[in-house]
């Protein structure tokens, strides 16, 4: 009697485990074939027919990895990058603890301003962190900067629990992305489970001051339509008095496989959140109790909507095409009582009521489309790559301030009458970027580039206290940046690089403005304009150790500041390009695990910057005229910041006990060391802050986190803001527990 017939594809499992020397492939083909043998009978002939399956990738699992060479049809090689998977990591997600979030990223400096969890506040090499507006920031590959030229950060605020991973390349990816010094931010939202026609993922959080949080999402995939949605809403208390937040956002996303070739995919991303903000603190407040306010009665909340249609076409074997379409809309609006923090808000004996607050109120409508097409073709016998991206955009931004707002507590912006200041910027730009990947030898690649943007932005409206003569129009946005990138690959886990990239940082609405009558805008206003270099070395290639050092450089010109004028007789403050400044440093991030069983492990990490950034030159206003700035530290860029950790894990348990130090900043160019009476400038003294963070998977269906943020309950604040939310100190949040529960189904 014949035996059985049994069909699985040894040769071709045989065949890829060789070639990837991958055991686990083998036993796959094992697997296959004891079940084809369970399913046949003793006098029956049985024939099982297997189902085809795709070898994509490779999971990275470690919570920090670089980026491939080429990535989205960008060219990625060359430059300094890292991807950060966000699931991977034992971290305060509800609040998006940024030192957490960014451990493993050496010079990423976090400072708070919004409250915990609403927004992340991030910049790297001595940038300015409001917002994270030195970056191009993108979701999903998707731009989500407000307003490039009218307003560059980003207001929307995913939540980390949608997320990931999140993806970082340094300054010289300005070329391809955008013309930022920061480089590019890119945040990867989770897929859903493709073998499942529906699941479901829930992740509660509790915490200390009244936070509740709770994050649902479904997927899945039917036929070739794949979906996914998520929910997440978040209320909180506040460390500080007065500092309540809620927040809610909402994502959909539908992605259509026609076939292997062709992909349609169609986003909707929704973020809101309303802060009570507690008002700013000077030193003495500060020292005496943290926690107090300054403000009851202010507020800010942003509403944005990102659209976006991309589609993926792989043209040919050798050529692809990413094209999306997508816009940012919505406003952000704040009412408040403003003035230094030694100006108390308090009821008017005579009137018997609170002085009438401040309303403003912006409105976006950002539209982008953007086209990046990837050739790889043969020169000699080398294989290169060819990118070509191109970028434009056609954006509204509606501006109205200083509206009389109401003299009530809660959250109103109504308006009595007119702004006085309504204003309209409406601005235009198409970007051409070009770069070539010539492959001298198998291991070494060179780069060069080059990116073309020519803009403008248009400004008109009302300012009821300036004349129309005193405020520009008209600003042009026309550059030519240039760029080049090496890669050494010494082997699959270790290279060197080296790059070199012009950036840009354009005058935005806010410049433009006059602040008051006293205020001149000069009408020779020029963007920002520098470079950023790097060269480094990233080495995995010892079992157990992985570190990377990078030195680099980032030079902006023709700074923005206030300088003291005389015009027609009188003296002005003008806004006006004031200088230039240079930051040399060093990056340095090394993780080690020095013990390992067969079931755990112990790692120590630490991820460290060191910072000489200076003005080479300059001068800003100060009461007795024109002060040279030369030699002076540049703003809320420390010398020293260092993230030290010891992590270990225990079968599905994981533990990590961080420390960061952040060494002592200036609030301003002048370098005042001693603050005054209102704490709007002066030293921002160093801190250390310990965190205590564990997860444990029970199941592949159950997480549990359990956080001790602040474990010291540490004292401190990490910027004085010269802007929002107001001038002084804004206190840090002291020790706090946070407890997280997740499943999915």
């Amino acid at each position: 009697m014949a035996g059985p017939v049994i069909k699985p594809d040894w040769l071709f499992v045989y065949i890829l485990s060789k070639l990837m020397n991958i055991k686990k492939l083998l036993i796959l083909g094992l697997f296959q074939g004891l079940m084809a043998c369970a399913y046949a009978q003793n006098d029956t002939i049985k024939t099982l027919d297997l189902k085809e399956f795709q070898l994509r990738d490779f999971r990275d699992l470690s919570p920090i990895a670089p980026l491939p060479n080429v990535s989205r049809n960008f060219l990625i090689g060359g430059r300094k990058t890292e991807s950060i998977q966000i699931s991977l990591l034992p971290a305060n997600l509800a609040e998006k603890t940024g030192r957490q979030l960014f451990a493993k990223i050496p010079g990423g400096f976090i400072y708070d301003m919004d409250g915990s969890g609403n927004q992340i506040n991030f910049s790297v090499r001595g940038l300015d962190g409001h917002r994270s507006w030195e970056f191009n920031i993108r979701q999903n590959g998707v731009m989500i900067n407000t307003d490039i030229y009218g307003y560059p950060a980003s207001h929307y605020s995913m939540p980390i629990e949608a997320v990931e991973k999140i993806e970082l390349i340094r300054g010289t990816g300005a070329l391809q992305y955008g013309q930022q010094f920061g480089g590019m931010l890119n945040y990867i939202l989770k897929e859903p489970d493709s073998t499942k026609r529906f699941s479901f993922e829930n992740l509660s959080t509790v915490g200390s001051f009244g936070l509740l949080s709770t994050f649902n999402a479904i997927g899945g995939k039917v036929g070739k339509l794949t979906y996914y949605a998520y929910y997440q809403k978040r209320v909180s208390e506040g460390y500080r008095d007065n500092s309540n937040s809620t927040s809610d956002a909402q994502h959909i996303d539908l992605t259509y496989q026609f076939n292997d070739r062709l992909k349609l995919r169609g986003e909707l991303s929704r973020s809101t959140y309303l802060y009570q903000i507690p008002g700013p603190l000077n030193d003495e407040m500060f020292t005496d109790n943290p926690k107090q306010s300054t403000r009851a009665r202010n507020y800010y909340s942003p509403e944005i909507w990102i659209p976006a249609v991309i589609l993926d076409f792989q043209i040919s074997p050798h050529t692809s095409l990413n094209w999306t379409v997508s816009g940012v809309f919505g406003e952000r609006a704040s009412v408040t009582f403003d003035g230094f923090a030694n100006k108390p808000d308090v009821i008017d004996l005579a009137t018997e009521e609170y002085a009438a607050r401040n309303v403003d109120i912006d409105n976006y409508h950002t539209r982008t489309t953007e086209g990046r097409l990837m050739h790889t073709y043969q020169l000699g016998n080398m294989k290169n790559n060819f990118s070509a991206n191109f970028r434009y955009f056609n954006n509204s931004m509606d501006r109205r301030q200083r509206g009389k707002g109401s003299t009530g507590t809660d959250y109103d912006i109504k308006v009595e009458g007119n702004f006085q200041r309504d204003m309209n910027l409406k601005s235009e730009s198409f970007a051409l970027a070009l770069e070539n990947q010539f492959y001298l030898t198998d291991q070494f690649s060179v780069t060069p580039g080059i990116r073309v943007e020519m803009g403008s932005s248009k400004m008109t409206g009302r300012i009821d206290y300036i004349e129309d003569a005193y405020v520009p129009k008209t600003i042009d946005y026309d550059f030519i940046a240039l760029g080049i990138n090496a890669n050494y690959q010494l082997n699959s886990n270790s290279r060197f690089y080296t790059g070199f990239s012009q950036a840009n940082r354009p005058v935005i609405f806010q410049d433009i403005i006059p602040g008051n009558p006293m205020t001149l805008i000069s009408d020779e206003l020029e963007d920002s304009f520098g470079y950023n270099a790097e060269v480094g070395w990233e080495n995995s290639s010892i079992p157990g150790l992985k570190y990377n050092i990078t030195f680099f450089r980032t030079y902006i010109g023709n700074r923005l500041g206030n300088i003291f004028v005389e015009h027609e007789g009188q003296t002005f403050i003008q806004k006006s390009n004031i200088g230039n400044s240079l930051n040399n440093g060093i990056e340095f991030y090394l993780d080690y695990e020095f013990m390992k069983g067969k079931n755990w492990g112990l790692n120590f990490y630490t991820s460290t910057s060191l910072m000489d950034a200076k003005y080479t030159s300059g001068e800003v206003a100060v009461a007795e005229g024109n002060q040279n700035i030369t030699g002076n530290r540049i703003e809320a860029a420390p010398k020293w910041l260092s993230r030290n950790g010891v992590s270990g894990h225990f079968r599905a348990l994981r533990v990590l006990l961080q420390h960061q130090f952040v060494g002592n900043t200036y609030a301003d160019a002048l370098n005042t060391k001693t603050p005054p009476e209102t704490g709007a400038v002066g030293i921002v003294p160093s801190y250390n802050v310990w965190d205590l963070n564990t997860s444990y998977q029970v199941s592949s269906k159950f997480i549990l986190r359990v956080g001790i943020n602040n474990l010291l309950n540490k004292r401190y604040f990490t910027k004085r803001p010269q802007m929002y939310p107001g001038p002084g100190i804004w206190t840090s949040d002291g020790r706090s527990f946070v407890a997280s529960i997740g499943f999915k189904l």
